[in-house]
């Protein structure tokens, strides 16, 4: 491209993903970047054939035509600062890792429960927390666990951070693990005993890991200019606020309304009309990462914010379902967090939410 132009402004680039070094190299050397999902490119591609025949290159002037005729219609790929590209990678790794862990936690709870069910009453459902795998570690098998003392049970415990309410959990977790309980063959009870090992073993190098990420994510989202504003928000804390400020980015130009960000979050309703029928239904269409962040923030600011309670309480007043209720929350609060970072202020609960106004 560069040996047919002098000037990149003036070229219009169509690709399928908006990140990636390619991108960013077109991005530094002044291209106007079009990044289009593959559906919306498939569904061009049925304009001009029926056949449903896919190549490479003919993808390519797929995109060159879109872009070239209709580039008014899709919005060009936000010039993000590379430290807001920086938070996303560690807050989307973050995320991952959580997901990733959470897997681990359901295989090891599937293996528990197929042979050492004991365990499972024993120490409940958080088999990540370090309590749980102190105790997996010491007694791995429902023989072990039966041998078991309270002294060795309170050492473990203690060994693991556990302060509060410290008898009465280690006579709790004794009695769970000495209870009678059906017992698996020797073979299979040894073939899973090496699968709780692993298990317990990949959940504590996930800790760490998720541990470490998240210190680093808090540093560098800590030294973004946007962090003020986005961390006044009620509900938003270091981590949470981390994958608002990454998911949104931080180019100022990129939402031009509140409206803009709103329908990008996912928050904003569509409206579906044909004929005499008309329903408005949740956008699916949507980052998900987004969509799931600004669900739990609405989720917090329930107990941080008087106005967000309002609102909330009104929308269900009116016959809406918790989570429909959550969603609009949720809308509402990117809509004032749009107001604040583009008028450049912090939070304030009274702007945002004057006492006379309906919760909408």
């Amino acid at each position: 491209m560069a040996a047919h132009t002098e000037q990149p402004e003036q070229v219009a680039v169509g690709i399928e993903t908006d990140r990636g070094l390619l991108v960013g190299t077109l991005l530094a050397a002044g291209y106007r970047v079009y990044a289009v999902n593959p559906q919306v490119v498939g569904r061009y591609r049925g304009r001009h054939q029926v056949s449903r025949a896919k190549s490479d290159r003919g993808d390519a002037k797929v995109l060159a035509d879109l872009v070239r005729t209709d580039r008014h219609n899709h919005r060009p790929v936000a010039g993000d600062s590379p430290l807001a590209e920086a938070v996303k990678v560690l807050a989307r790794a973050h995320q991952s890792l959580i997901w990733a862990r959470q897997r681990h936690v359901n295989a090891l709870r599937s293996a528990l429960r197929e042979f050492y069910p004991g365990a499972l009453a024993a120490l409940g459902t958080q088999l990540a927390e370090p309590e749980a795998l102190a105790m997996l570690e010491l007694a791995p098998t429902p023989e072990q666990g039966r041998q078991l003392t309270r002294a060795a049970v309170r050492r473990a415990l203690l060994g693991a951070g556990r302060r509060r309410n410290l008898q009465a959990r280690v006579v709790a977790v004794h009695d769970g693990l000495a209870a009678p309980q059906l017992a698996a063959s020797a073979p299979v009870a040894a073939a899973y005993l090496e699968v709780v090992v692993a298990l317990v073993a990949m959940l504590r190098r996930c800790n760490e890991q998720v541990a470490a990420l998240e210190q680093e994510l808090a540093a560098r989202f800590g030294d973004h200019p946007d962090a003020m504003i986005v961390r006044s928000q009620p509900g938003l804390g270091v981590v949470l606020g981390a994958r608002v400020l990454a998911e949104f980015g931080d180019d100022p130009d990129r939402y031009q309304t509140a409206k803009g960000r709103k329908a990008f979050a996912g928050t904003a309703p569509v409206t579906r009309s044909s004929g005499l029928r008309t329903t408005v239904v949740a956008r699916a269409a949507c980052n998900q990462r987004l969509v799931d962040a600004c669900y739990l923030w609405a989720f917090a600011a329930l107990s941080a914010s008087p106005g967000a309670r309002r609102c909330y309480d009104a929308h269900r007043a009116r016959g809406a379902t918790h989570h429909q209720a959550l969603r609009a929350l949720g809308n509402r609060l990117v809509g004032i967090l749009h107001g604040c970072l583009a008028r450049r202020v912090a939070y304030q609960e009274q702007v945002a939410w004057p006492a006379a106004e309906p919760a909408a």
